[in-house]
């Protein structure tokens, strides 16, 4: 989708949810364009309750699950994640602020928030085999983190509840390595350390 025409059609949806009164949080690759250059998205994800599904009949589903819903608007994919998922619950209500867009203010993830879901969504990308999907939201965490500097501590403290013990190590490992990538980065390429 050409980059007008996806802005014109995510305005229509945001115009959308506004006249609907649906609360929703903006999260996925248009919420990472407000913190960072260079993301490319033909889609667009959502946080929001599932009953709000019901009041949106101009989106049509193609799949819904427990935690996740996919569907269309006009030419748009959205891809929703619904709070009866406490993770995501918790993200909508806690890790969302204000930006605008298209000259209207939509509530959107704030960077940590951004973070806590990619970080949450590795481990069963990593289990699914998906490489593609994997490198992207690596890149995301990489992109956000050496951007913001985040308090990555305490996102990991959030983040602890909702995986086993060994998954958490895992985590932590793989924003180890993110760091360090990070790192030289910094120091510049072909630079002694």
């Amino acid at each position: 989708m050409h980059t007008d025409a996806l802005h014109q059609t995510v305005a229509r949806l945001f115009t959308l949810l506004h006249e609907r009164q649906i609360a929703y949080v903006l999260v996925g690759g248009i919420a990472m364009l407000h913190y960072v250059q260079g993301r490319n998205t033909e889609d667009i994800d959502l946080i929001l309750n599932v009953s709000s599904l019901q009041k949106l009949p101009e989106i049509a589903l193609i799949s819904q699950d427990a935690n996740f819903a996919r569907g269309t608007f006009e030419t748009l994919q959205i891809d929703f994640l619904l709070t009866r998922n406490p993770f995501f619950a918790m993200v909508q209500r806690r890790y969302a602020t204000v930006h605008a867009f298209r000259e209207r203010d939509i509530p959107c993830a704030t960077v940590e928030g951004l973070l806590l879901l990619k970080l949450y969504a590795l481990p069963s990308l990593y289990r699914q085999g998906n490489f593609v999907r994997v490198g992207l939201y690596e890149n995301d965490i990489a992109t956000l983190i050496h951007a913001y500097q985040p308090d990555l501590e305490v996102l990991f403290v959030v983040l602890a509840p909702h995986f086993s013990a060994s998954d958490m190590t895992a985590l932590q490992d793989i924003v180890a390595d993110i760091q360090q990538r990070i790192a030289r980065f910094q120091h510049g390429f072909g630079e002694n350390a």
